[in-house]
């Protein structure tokens, strides 16, 4: 990949993608433990790493709409798999730790 911003912006995906992950799983160990203010935090976390992660992919999205087109390789489909899996990953991260907090 020849492109500085493509790789920057793909790159973004990943890691903002991973901490959002990481973020989510360390709010269901904290609702596991009872520390449901830390959960909170660490959702809070998730979410913040989620918008990144979509700034990012907004930038991709807005270079491929001004007809600059990027060449799409396993990175490009590994860094949106990374923010699906986030995504989704956190929306039941918050499910559990509501779990948590009822039967708390």
């Amino acid at each position: 990949m020849d492109d500085p911003r493509a790789l920057e912006a793909i790159m973004g995906l990943i890691i903002y993608g991973g901490n959002a992950r990481s973020d989510a799983m360390e709010a269901i160990a904290a609702a596991k433990a009872g520390k449901f203010a830390e959960a909170e935090e660490k959702i809070q976390s998730a979410e913040a790493s989620l918008v990144e992660a979509h700034r990012a992919q907004t930038d991709m999205l807005t270079e491929e709409a001004n007809g600059n087109h990027m060449e799409v390789t396993l990175l490009t489909v590994h860094s949106q798999d990374h923010l699906m899996t986030a995504i989704t990953f956190l929306d039941l991260a918050k499910e559990i730790v509501d779990l948590h907090k009822r039967i708390g």
